[in-house]
């Protein structure tokens, strides 16, 4: 029973060693709603939609692309890259999920719908705060602007 015990403990001690190993190799993580990446669009196209949508259309799509800023209160929005310096606002369905803060830079995929709104004064102020923008900074926002957006109802963050 004793060499039964010790068999136990030793094969125990393996396979715990095999799931670590499992887990470490783990090469992505899901935010939201999983999904199946299927036709990933490129962000030049992707540009092209949004500066030809009107303000009411939106799109269903899926692109890849770099985070540029995220929400330093909860990770409730992030901003990410577009080509000619642009930016799209991202944010997540029903507010379901929220982005950790150290994914700054990472490239990720969206999945959900791209929009143009015209985003408010007080909405361009509340996002500058949260982003960590000085007074002086939130003070210069003065009028409404044109911005491109998404609702991602999953993100797909690869390691």
């Amino acid at each position: 029973m004793k060499g039964f015990n010790i068999l136990l403990v030793f094969l125990f001690g393996i396979f715990s060693c095999f799931g670590q190993q499992n887990d470490a190799n783990t090469s992505s993580k899901f935010y939201g709603e999983e999904f199946t990446v299927t036709t990933l669009s490129k962000k030049d196209e992707v540009m092209r939609q949004f500066a030809t949508m009107p303000i009411s259309d939106s799109l269903q799509l899926q692109f890849k692309t770099k985070v540029k800023e995220v929400c330093k209160v909860k990770g409730c929005w992030m901003t990410v890259e577009l080509p000619d310096g642009n930016q799209a606002m991202v944010r997540f369905k029903d507010y379901g999920f929220f982005m950790p803060a150290d994914i700054l830079e990472k490239e990720v995929v969206l999945n959900g719908k791209a929009f143009v709104e015209e985003m408010s004064v007080d909405d361009q102020r509340h996002y500058a705060k949260d982003g960590g923008k000085t007074a002086q900074e939130i003070a210069q926002i003065t009028s409404p602007k044109r911005t491109y957006s998404f609702e991602a109802s999953g993100v797909l963050v690869p390691n």
